[in-house]
């Protein structure tokens, strides 16, 4: 690990892995803590980049109204939507009781 603070401790991952109700060897806790602080780590070095003049981005690429206008249509009839049903009853599909 480098000279930078670390952000995390081992009670911090521990903590949070509880929380989760995993269990982790001392073996893995180490190296998750070890990953996490890395990752928070780069995080602090994401931070110091000046982004002034820099838009928000919601979305990489830019997103316009993606919905179709609706429009009606003919829809199947009640004998084509049922006339491969296995089993109807008083024109609805028969399903198994689920209790």
């Amino acid at each position: 690990m480098s000279d930078r603070k670390t952000i995390i401790s081992a009670e911090d991952v521990d903590y949070v892995a509880k929380l989760a109700h995993l269990q982790f060897t001392p073996e893995e806790s180490a190296d998750c803590t070890a990953k996490l602080a890395a990752i928070l780590n780069y995080m602090q070095e994401l931070q110091k980049i000046d982004v002034t003049g820099v838009p928000i981005t919601t979305h990489v690429l830019p997103l316009q109204n993606v919905f179709r206008e609706d429009e009606t249509a003919s829809c199947l009839s009640r004998e084509d939507a049922l006339a491969n049903a296995p089993q109807q009853w008083e024109g609805y599909f028969k399903v198994p009781r689920i209790i």
